[in-house]
């Protein structure tokens, strides 16, 4: 007997987050999966970076689209549009995070949640 795989919805979010990044070239996507660490305020933190301002915002925008043409959700939170060095979308139990490259490399959220199960994406 074979049995369904049983996805959960914050899991498939994060797979629409994914889908956008990939759509818009984002570099070095990575997805930490923070549901079996206690202190974790979400599910997953979808990491990715670009090298400007401009792939920055479209990046986030695509993520926007994806999310919301799939699942109808737009996100709780945005912040970091005016300036696109670290655009953070908040749809509660996924949180995405838009770098510019410096900026990815200077806050370094991979190494803050280091006890993650982290699980890399190659850009599309």
């Amino acid at each position: 007997m074979v049995k369904n795989k049983v996805i959960n919805e914050s899991t498939y979010i994060s797979e629409l987050v994914i889908h956008g990044i990939q759509e818009k070239k984002g570099n070095e996507i990575v997805r930490l999966d923070l549901r079996n660490i206690h202190s974790s305020v979400a599910d997953y933190f979808v990491v990715c970076h670009a090298e400007s301002a401009t792939q920055v915002k479209a990046i986030a925008r695509s993520v926007e689209e994806e999310v919301y043409k799939a699942a109808g959700q737009w996100p709780f939170r945005i912040e970091g549009q005016e300036h696109a060095e670290w655009i953070l979308l908040d749809y509660v139990d996924v949180v995405v995070h838009v770098f510019k490259t410096d900026k990815r490399q200077f806050y370094g959220i991979e190494e803050l949640w280091g006890d993650a199960e982290m699980k890399y994406y190659q850009s599309a």
